[in-house]
């Protein structure tokens, strides 16, 4: 993670945890998977998927299927890194890999614990295990890398920007 955050931890804390829901329940794949919020920090995030009979993948084991693992993977791999980015806004998976281990016990919650090693200001670099419940036995393990999307700048940003152009002897436009 980065050495010295730019910002309020104690105020980022209680930020993350009245947002991190929205990227659990919140979207509409995460809703339709059964996604939970179980916890996040700066740089850390864990999800977890209560067994459902409706993402059975095979019908003779009753294993889930492994793109609901991806999914739980992505989530908590996604919410770590935002969590450990010094601006709260969107993220692109740039990468995304998935070891799988093993199955996962049928009837068992799958969770998934995220951790983001290494930020910098707009890359973050996340490793990730989800597991039924040791997680010295996981199911899959993930390895991950987000970008942070550029926002419009605003209108101070965008003055700014024209003051600075003016000061170098360019032209101003509007």
């Amino acid at each position: 993670m980065t050495d010295s955050p730019k910002f309020d931890i104690k105020e980022r804390r209680e930020k993350l945890w009245t947002i991190a829901p929205m990227f659990t329940e919140g979207t509409p794949h995460g809703a339709a998977l059964g996604l939970k919020f179980v916890a996040v920090d700066i740089g850390r995030a864990t999800i977890s998927l209560p067994y459902n009979a409706k993402l059975i993948g095979d019908s003779e084991t009753r294993v889930m299927f492994g793109g609901a693992v991806t999914a739980l993977l992505d989530q908590a791999c996604g919410l770590a890194a935002f969590s450990a980015l010094e601006k709260l806004d969107s993220l692109a998976t740039l990468d995304l890999r998935i070891d799988y281990m093993r199955a996962a016990t049928p009837g068992e919650t799958i969770i998934a614990e995220a951790h983001c090693y290494k930020a910098t200001r707009d890359v973050a670099f996340v490793r990730a295990i989800a597991h039924d419940g040791d997680s010295e036995d996981p199911v899959a393990s993930a390895q991950a890398i987000f970008m942070q999307a550029k926002s419009a700048p605003n209108k101070d940003e965008a003055d700014d920007a024209k003051a600075a152009e003016t000061v170098r002897g360019g032209t101003a436009r509007a």
